[in-house]
């Protein structure tokens, strides 16, 4: 007992590290305090009609009705029953956030590492690394919480695949079944994804090394053993994945049938357009910021100081000093291509040195699929600016036109250097190779790296221009010399952090050097490296993610302020809809916080509500708006916000006395710009053996929505003859039942987004009911694959103190 907590204590000691060192990061929580993060603010106000009707009826609603007029609520932190999963998720993650993310960003690669037989000390160092990557630290300012969520799972995962390959199949089943769980259950399926593709160029590595060594058996018998895993992962969390691929085709990522755009081009049936797709791509020339960190001046708000040229040239434009400097504290210093860059993705001057030094050190397997991974997801990450290859992935490669944002790539780059960099280190300590070699790959590596930013110092107004997509509109308004005055300070920044990763490459040289020369221990060298690794990677990422971005907890608890436009708004207690034009409406969850609202904020939003949107809200189209039952407008005045009643709202259902019928998407989108959508209901042909050939005007006829919440609604109707009713709710083809008098009926889609149905004569009760089939069935797989998960990680628990033993 003593001998095997010896051999724990170092992993225990190392923990605790990591927890201090992810709280010393993000202290203010200590303090109680939260980090602001913009998209979870979205996220709250998308997500506030859910989250009050399960703290009322400890129920969930599965729909809301708050955002793009109603939509489900699988992608919007949803609830489901037997999700094991989520429970041990949240124990790992027992930190405050962001702290938690952080902590499991380092625990999930020096598990890892160990696994690469890397002793702790290494691990440690490696996980250090990883975890303060510019990037990962940066998605944590900002709210991208699922994406951060997937990304520290990514290590666990690949643990478990490296375990299979070396014949522990029992470890690796256990470890890759957990960690894909857990990486499924984050939730950002984009990041597994480009996981997926870093699985399968290391297979292709594990592969070709197989068939050299005749060991082709072992390697079909390790891939069956990872499919069971994942299998098994996959049932553990069924019950997002099926709810989310049956939303994923009701969204802009799925297939809307629509053909045209409003300026009349073609329009991609599947998937996102091109120019979405690729709208951040990362530069070629860019790259070099992973190991630069301003290299292309940082962040589209840097902030620089009163010694700035722009500061100077501000004052003498005639600015106060109050004014020129919040100016130059939020200076367009970046110059790359894309249009907006929180902060450089910088991997570390450190990190980088000692990845080029262990490309001459390391072989095998290894080595070939970390360098085939990193250059096939940088490569990726330049998008449209490396069509060739972005070209037949969007093409070609199934679910890559998916998903938009291409450089975000660059994580699998950030997961895999460090894991390389490592084993040069471990190269260095172990006898393997000679020190001939060792002092070659030294030399090499800093004359590469060394020799890149002495390159840059020396020829930079030769090889650069400095000057930004956005110079021409800043030239315009501030005049060509303050554009002038902007790129000598992005010259200096340049100039300052090409040093700053030029005295890091020296410095690591000079680590390994002493080594060499027997001047200095191994463990030394990794004190030093792990103190260059700190201090190199979190003076940077505390330049975009600092004590300043927390606020009071009640602040992000209540992001949004009532205003006298929200107030009147809610003294109606009706069912209808708000159209905010004060804000930017399909990007905003601002509304939905006190509203049920047309528009909102999500990555993957109601398909044929954005064809809506693009086709006739944003051009403010009144009869759309009215057929949405948009009773409020809210407008920006002088004074702030106003509200502005809409007479012509349709209400909350509606007779139609005449149908337009129509073959297809295209048709009954343009169709909505023809016809009185009052009168006139425009169905699609595949429904006309639901609608009664011979309409009856019914002047005496009436509807009236008499009972409301998320997933129910509650008409009662009265008509001397059968009608054709239009209700204004979202058609959604899965989970949303009618019930006639307590009888199941069917509706159909009419109007291109709504619902409509036939009712019969006489007086009625009207349900609609969300009940989804497929949580239901989700939840009875998640519920047997969580048991039998849990039961062969008892089991293997049990199987590893007994052998032991």
């Amino acid at each position: 007992m003593i001998r095997s907590f010896k051999g724990l204590l170092p992993h225990i000691l190392v923990v605790l590290g990591f927890i201090v060192l992810a709280l010393a990061y993000f202290n203010p929580v200590l303090q109680g305090k939260e980090i602001f993060q913009s998209d979870i603010v979205q996220y709250i106000g998308m997500a506030k009609e859910q989250n009050d009707f399960r703290a009322k009826t400890g129920e969930e609603p599965y729909w809301t009705d708050a955002a793009f007029g109603g939509m489900p609520t699988y992608q919007l932190g949803a609830n489901y029953p037997h999700n094991y999963i989520k429970k041990i998720d949240t124990a790992l993650r027992f930190l405050p956030r962001p702290a938690d993310y952080l902590f499991l960003y380092f625990i999930g690669f020096y598990i890892l590492l160990l696994v690469l037989k890397l002793d702790y000390k290494l691990a440690f160092l490696g996980a250090v690394a990883f975890g303060f990557s510019t990037y990962l630290i940066i998605i944590l300012g900002v709210g991208h919480n699922a994406k951060a969520h997937a990304i520290a799972y990514m290590p666990m995962v690949l643990a478990g695949i490296l375990l299979c390959f070396r014949g522990k199949y029992i470890g690796g089943f256990l470890l890759l079944a957990l960690g894909m769980a857990l990486e499924i259950g984050a939730n950002h399926f984009q990041m597994t994804y480009y996981l997926l593709l870093l699985v399968i160029v290391l297979g292709i590595a594990y592969f070709v090394d197989a068939i050299q060594k005749n060991l082709l058996p072992h390697f079909f018998k390790s891939l069956g053993v990872m499919v069971a895993a994942v299998i098994l992962a996959i049932g553990a969390n069924a019950t997002n994945l099926l709810a989310t691929q049956q939303y994923a085709d009701f969204s802009t990522r799925g297939d809307t049938g629509l053909t045209i755009t409003p300026e009349g081009e073609e329009k991609p049936q599947e998937g996102l357009t091109y120019d979405y797709i690729t709208e951040y791509s990362y530069g070629i020339v860019e790259s070099f910021n992973l190991y630069i960190p301003r290299f292309m001046g940082g962040s589209s708000s840097e902030e620089l100081g009163e010694d700035s040229h722009m500061f100077s040239q501000l004052i003498q434009l005639g600015a106060s000093p109050s004014q020129a400097r919040g100016f130059a504290e939020n200076a367009p210093t970046y110059w790359g291509d894309q249009p907006f860059v929180g902060a450089p993705a910088y991997i570390g001057a450190t990190v980088i040195f000692l990845f080029v030094f262990a490309l001459f050190l390391v072989r095998g397997r290894l080595k070939w699929w970390i360098v085939g991974g990193t250059v096939l997801a940088l490569m990726l990450s330049w998008g449209k600016n490396f069509p060739a290859l972005t070209n037949f992935f969007i093409e070609y490669v199934p679910l890559y036109n998916k998903f938009r944002a291409v450089s975000s790539i660059q994580v699998i780059v950030e997961l895999c250097v460090p894991i390389l960099a490592v084993f040069g280190l471990y190269r260095l300590f172990n006898d393997l190779e000679k020190d001939d070699e060792k002092q070659y790959a030294l030399k090499w590596a800093a004359i590469t790296t060394g020799g890149i930013a002495l390159l840059f110092l020396l020829f930079k107004s030769a090889l650069f221009s400095f000057s930004g997509g956005s110079d021409t509109i800043y030239i315009e308004q501030m005049g060509a010399e303050f554009v002038s005055a902007l790129r000598e300070d992005r010259k200096d920044i340049f100039t300052a952090d090409t040093i700053r990763s030029l005295i890091f490459v020296l410095l690591s040289a000079g680590l390994i050097w002493v080594y060499l020369h027997n001047k200095a221990r191994k463990n030394l060298v990794i004190i030093g490296f792990t103190v260059l690794i700190l201090f190199d990677l979190v003076a940077v990422d505390r330049r975009y993610v600092n004590n300043e971005d927390f606020v009071a907890a009640r602040q992000m608890n209540q992001p949004f302020q009532q205003t006298p436009a929200d107030t009147q708004i809610l003294q109606d207690d009706g069912h209808y809809r708000v159209f905010d034009v004060a804000e930017s409406p399909f990007n905003t969850g601002r509304t939905s916080y006190f509203h049920n609202s047309v528009g909102g904020y999500h990555a993957a939003k109601p398909g044929r509500m954005q064809d809506l949107y693009d086709f006739y809200i944003s051009q403010n189209n009144m009869e759309v708006l009215n057929m949405l039952n948009v009773k409020y407008f809210i407008i920006p005045t002088e004074e702030g916000t106003q509200a502005q009643q809409n007479p012509g709202a349709l209400g909350n259902a509606w007779f139609a006395n005449d149908v337009k019928w129509i073959d297809n998407a295209n048709e009954a989108l343009l169709s909505l710009g023809e016809v009185d959508l009052e009168t006139t209901a425009v169905i699609h042909e595949e429904y006309r053996d639901r609608v009664s050939a011979d309409l009856q005007e019914d002047p005496s006829a009436n509807i009236e929505l008499t009972s409301q919440q998320p997933n129910e609604l509650v008409y009662r109707s009265s008509a001397a003859a059968e009608q054709l009713v239009v209700f204004s709710e979202i058609f959604y083809p899965h989970g949303w039942n009618t019930y006639v008098d307590g009888e199941e009926v069917s509706h159909f889609r009419a109007n291109y987004v709504l619902r409509a149905m036939m009712i019969p004569a006489g007086e009625h009760e009207i349900v609609f009911r969300f009940e989804p089939e497929v949580v239901k069935t989700g939840s009875s797989i998640a519920l047997a694959s969580s048991i039998l998960l849990g039961l062969l990680l008892l089991g293997g628990i049990f199987y590893t103190f007994k052998k032991r033993e």
